[in-house]
């Protein structure tokens, strides 16, 4: 219907302009101007209807209905009787030496002509690329950092919520697509206007002119656009990222193979609950959170059988350090205490077969344990390269959107949110401890919910409606099923052997939520640890980063290992201070963010690929 729509109302245009214009014209001409009524013009009256009447939904086609369609008909046959009345007026008092063509120019124009004309289309549409990309990209993810866009970039892109796709193409794609409509009709839409007046013919603007005009038009938007775009991107740090080497890991990386380990006589299963944006913020602020209320009494009740650190003396976590700010980041700092960095001319992550084969994880450590592993997701775990990580480190059962369909748990054609809801999530989670337990050997299980992903959330039909916005509706839901998960899985056979993590992956990245909020209140990610048998007495005033949860959750599992650092990390049970509290955040933010040739060849490069692989491979044999 959509389509159908456009098509009724640029095919009525041109037949208008032509039973006024181009009766007695060419074919070819005729064409063009079919063309340009179905499509140009069609962008400029949804551009119209989108920035100058404020229809923002104006792409979305579940909203063309017969009476909708007939209403942008109309709309649209408006906008076309005003452009053809103009036409028409200018006709009886301009002379114009040349019409729109948006094929070739009637004129034969010079080689320099051209390539000015081509030039000043690439200016522009660059220039509008970085100026409508860039507030796009801060508006709709907030703090996300420009690294997470490029990793997405190098790394399988399946399992993208199908609202990203549909929110990039009717907002910057969109907005991209119009300009550059509106700039080409500026530049072809006449070229040498002569007005008569007294029988003097008095040339007014010149095709020479008006493509003088494009071009410095074009350039403007070049020279503002880029260095715009690029400040609101911090690109500067991506440059810094790739370019300025740092020996900053050669120096504080604690490789796993050179550490000796010993795990209990009884090794004990892990459970690591990784909850979707869940942050300290969303809890009171006599809790240590932001809010006026608190959005998880579920959460800190339970806290209160276990350890949370914190980097003040209420509810804390760690600071949101460089390469964690996203999922799969999220998951490799506290899987490998590492961060997750994007070198330029390195493996794309996940999609030649491995993901950072040269490093050490706690899937590899406890597969050379002899335990069964598995990870579940409601999304499909192509989603950034998270199949090829878990198998290349643990060869782990993977259950995600994909494998719910195959095993008939849910519809082919089902499709909600990520893929399906956590509610469902849970049924199956409960399914799959039960069947690792059966088998007799100790597992580590690892689950991602998502329903409490940005914007707003995903409304489950069991929410309660408590909170004056969506996103605290789904927060306080979502939590409130977590906690009943892990009650559920306090009353198994199972539980008193085994350790439960439980971490938001990272810090929300729904802005508007946020907008109203303090920028200088520190807001930290949530992690709590339950059933552990080691304690400590030194969990608050820490200061430390995703990555120090590595040796951590090891160690709450009973592992004892000399040092007590692994990868970056710190044991967080021990007295050994974390790199932040050696040096300080900001040394360790530079650190980070520079390049590393270290990292880049003992953990990415596909040269050394086999090399690590079989290190790998020594190394689960030997442990």
């Amino acid at each position: 219907m959509q389509i159908i729509t456009y098509l009724v109302a640029g095919i009525i245009l041109a037949l208008v302009n032509y039973f006024l214009f181009e009766r007695n014209k060419k074919t070819l001409t005729i064409v063009n101007d079919l063309l340009f009524f179905i499509v140009p013009f069609n962008i400029v009256s949804l551009s119209l209807l989108k920035y100058l009447f404020n229809k923002s939904n104006i792409l979305e086609s579940s909203i063309y209905t017969p009476v909708f369609s007939l209403t942008y008909i109309g709309f649209t046959l408006i906008c076309g009787v005003i452009f053809l009345f103009i036409k028409l007026m200018l006709n009886s008092k301009v002379i114009l030496s040349s019409k729109i063509n948006f094929s070739k120019s009637t004129d034969k124009l010079t080689k320099k002509a051209s390539l000015i004309k081509v030039t000043s289309i690439l200016f522009f549409i660059i220039g509008v690329t970085f100026i409508f990309f860039s507030n796009w990209f801060i508006d709709y993810f907030g703090i996300i950092t420009p690294e997470q866009f490029l990793f997405n970039l190098k790394s399988p892109l399946k399992g993208t919520s199908t609202d990203m796709f549909k929110e990039i193409f009717m907002t910057p794609v969109f907005a991209i697509v119009a300009s550059t409509t509106v700039f080409l009709i500026f530049m072809n839409f006449s070229y040498d206007i002569s007005l008569t007046k007294d029988n003097i013919k008095k040339k007014i603007l010149s095709k020479r002119i008006l493509n003088r005009m494009s071009f410095i038009l074009a350039f403007i938007c070049l020279i503002v656009g880029v260095p715009y775009g690029s400040h609101k991107l911090n690109l500067s740090k991506v440059v810094k990222a790739y370019y300025s080497n740092s020996n900053y890991f050669d120096e504080n990386y604690v490789d796993p193979r050179d550490v000796k380990m010993s795990f209990p006589s009884k090794k004990r299963n892990l459970i690591h609950i990784y909850l979707e944006s869940i942050e300290n913020t969303y809890l009171s602020k006599e809790l240590g959170g932001y809010m006026n209320y608190n959005l998880m009494p579920e959460l800190t009740e339970l806290s209160k059988e276990g350890i949370s650190f914190s980097d003040n003396d209420k509810f804390g976590g760690p600071y949101q350090t460089y390469g964690s700010s996203w999922s799969v980041a999220g998951m490799v700092n506290m899987s490998a205490g590492i961060p997750l960095k994007i070198p330029i001319g390195a493996n794309s992550y996940g999609k030649s077969g491995s993901f950072l084969p040269g490093t050490i994880t706690i899937g590899d450590i406890l597969e050379a344990q002899g335990y069964n592993q598995t990870i579940m997701f409601g999304a499909d775990s192509d989603s950034g390269g998270l199949t090829t990580f878990f198998n290349t480190h643990g060869s782990f059962n993977i259950f995600d959107y994909k494998a719910a369909k195959e095993k008939g748990l849910i519809p082919k054609d089902y499709n909600v949110w990520w893929g399906f809801e956590d509610d469902k999530l849970y049924e199956y989670a409960k399914d799959e401890l039960t069947r690792l337990h059966k088998e007799g050997k100790p597992f580590n299980f690892t689950m991602e919910t998502a329903d409490t992903h940005f914007p707003d959330g995903y409304l489950s039909k069991n929410v309660e409606n408590k909170y004056p916005e969506q996103y605290s509706n789904v927060i306080a839901y979502s939590t409130k099923e977590a906690v009943k998960f892990i009650r559920w899985i306090q009353k198994q056979p199972f539980y008193e052997n085994t350790t439960i993590v439980v971490t938001g992956d990272h810090l929300s990245m729904d802005k508007n939520y946020f907008k109203e909020f303090d920028p200088s209140y520190h807001r930290t990610i949530f992690n709590l640890i339950l059933n552990a048998p080691i304690t400590t007495d030194n969990i608050k005033n820490r200061e430390f980063a995703p990555f120090d949860m590595f040796p951590t959750i090891l160690a709450s599992m009973g592992v004892q290992f000399e040092g007590d650092k692994l990868g970056l990390g710190t044991n967080l049970f021990s007295d050994k201070k974390t790199l932040i509290e050696e040096e300080g955040l900001e040394s360790l933010q530079d650190g980070l963010e520079r390049n590393s040739n270290y990292f880049n060849d003992r953990f990415i490069s596909e040269k050394r690929n086999s090399i690590f692989k079989n290190t790998l491979v020594t190394y689960r044999k030997t442990n």
